[in-house]
């Protein structure tokens, strides 16, 4: 009878484990297990070798040590006839197939009211030593790391000998899950620590989404995300490299207000911001800001979605909707009328605080806080004061500015967007285009620009087209002759001492 080849099988999740056990033992496998997992086995009908058997010492510490023994890792480690015979002779049975994965750490801080032991607690020890060491020593040992791998391992033992490919893709696998799970433990401690930029950044992602193209059609794209989706898809085709930018766009500028609001994004850029009594009237004059850029446009609403609202979009090609939630009649008029149109749910992280903002640069990444902040402390500095009604416009023009790539200048009128000049190299420039963009509705509007004026002939431009006030964050060498302007002017000046760059 063939000596049995030996499986040390310890998994935490144990979907299918059973009938992965049946398979191996079909292949005359001996199967050594721990705790939990051992009794799933077990109960199942089949033969187990407890690794407190295999070692001669029981698990300790609350199973805290079970695997990490010599018994075990000189079995998983060894790969020369020097190794082979030395592990003989200490009768150290070689282990062949390594069967692991480990706590749920990332879930489990992702729980409401989890304590910081019940994290710690979380954090596998002897999970990722066994798949380091089976990976390590690919060789001689498979290693499996994931449930859905186990068909594959079952057909490959079922052969003379498992392929090497197959070898090297699941020890690669293995390194990758123990990767991440020790990026998120670092994370984990970082989050919890004072540094809000730490000495070291490790990132824990998986790709969730194999996107059909990048941003052009001849570049490849991929979603890599830490945790589930900020952002549920109930319905309509995939999402894209550039809608799932836009969303994200169009997500974090209506979460700046508390009023109903409504945003309606298009290359990143706001083309219709406004907040209204209801959604339904915030929407009409978000639509009304730039019914031409709407067109193939993100919708978001930081209300639920009803079919009233949708009756107001229309006939309007919207690519996505993204809200906090749809009423049921909402969601069967979007699948009758609008069946390619993508609806978004914003949950998780999309609700919660922003974390810090990464940008890739060459041979790393770039990192800074979210521009989580907007001053409130308002100072006119010019003779003439805004009324009431310009003021609440000047706040809700400082918050759409935020959000529009430098050089930006935001016109609003009655708390919407009228005209927005974004990403110019030059702030007079970005005057132009707002204006013309606003046409008559400049004359009465107010002006936020994201930082300050160099100079007073952007200002002058403005004036021309009848902007009646003015927000800007101050700062330049030239603040006074800027000022001296408005008062020529007959303009409101108010200056927050905060800029608002976006690149």
């Amino acid at each position: 009878m063939a000596v049995k080849r030996r499986a040390l099988v310890s998994v935490f999740d144990k979907e299918g484990v059973v009938e992965f056990c049946q398979g191996l033992v079909a292949n005359n496998f001996e199967i050594v297990s721990t705790g939990g997992t051992a009794k799933r086995i077990a109960d199942a009908g089949i033969a187990v070798t407890s690794v407190s058997d295999v070692t001669g010492f029981p698990e300790i510490l609350g199973g805290r040590v079970k695997t990490l023994h010599p018994k075990i890792h000189g079995g998983l480690l060894a790969t020369t006839d020097d190794h082979m015979k030395e592990i003989g002779e200490l009768q150290i049975a070689p282990i062949e197939i390594v069967a692991c994965n480990l706590y749920p750490f990332e879930q489990t801080i992702r729980k409401e009211g989890i304590t910081e032991v019940e994290c710690i607690e979380q954090i596998d020890i002897g999970g990722v030593t066994l798949l380091r060491a089976a990976a390590k020593n690919y060789r001689r040992v498979l290693v499996v790391s994931d449930p859905a791998d186990y068909s594959r391992v079952v057909e490959a033992v079922s052969q003379e000998q498992a392929p090497d490919a197959l070898r090297k893709e699941l020890a690669r696998k293995a390194f990758r899950h123990t990767a991440t799970y020790d990026s998120a433990i670092s994370r984990w401690f970082d989050d919890a620590g004072p540094e809000q930029l730490p000495e070291h950044y490790a990132v824990s992602l998986s790709r969730t989404q194999a996107l059909r193209y990048g941003e052009n059609p001849h570049q490849q794209g991929a979603l890599y995300l830490e945790g589930e989706n900020p952002f549920e898809q109930l319905q309509g085709k995939e999402l894209s490299y550039n809608n799932i930018l836009d969303v994200e766009s169009a997500w974090a500028v209506n979460r700046e207000f508390q009023e109903p609001c409504v945003a309606i994004i298009k290359h990143n850029i706001a083309c219709g911001l406004a907040v209204g009594t209801d959604v339904l009237q915030a929407f009409d004059r978000a639509l009304a800001s730039d019914p031409v850029s709407a067109f193939g446009s993100i919708i978001a609403v930081n209300r639920e979605v009803t079919e009233e609202l949708l009756e107001r979009v229309g006939k309007l090609f919207v690519e996505a909707f993204v809200a906090p939630s749809y009423s049921a009649a909402a969601l069967a008029r979007l699948a009758a009328k609008k069946k390619n149109c993508r609806v978004l749910v914003a949950r998780g992280a999309a609700l919660a605080p922003p974390g810090p903002v990464v940008r890739s640069v060459t041979g790393g990444l770039l990192l800074q806080t979210a521009d989580a902040a907007s001053s409130t402390d308002f100072k006119v500095v010019t003779k003439k004061q805004p009324t009431p009604e310009q003021e609440a416009d000047l706040r809700f023009a400082w918050l759409a500015a935020k959000h529009v790539k430098s050089n930006a200048i935001v016109l609003v009128r009655d708390l919407a967007t009228v005209g927005v000049g974004a990403g110019q190299p030059n702030r007079v420039n970005a005057v132009h285009l707002s204006v013309r963009q606003a046409g008559e509705k400049a004359a009465g509007s107010v002006l936020a620009s994201d930082a300050f004026f160099p100079f007073a002939d952007g200002l002058e431009a403005a004036a021309e087209a009848g902007v009646a006030a003015v927000i800007q964050p101050g700062g330049s060498i030239r603040d006074q002759d800027v000022i001296d302007a408005a008062d020529r002017l007959g303009i409101a000046m108010v200056v927050t001492g905060q800029r608002h760059f976006r690149h």
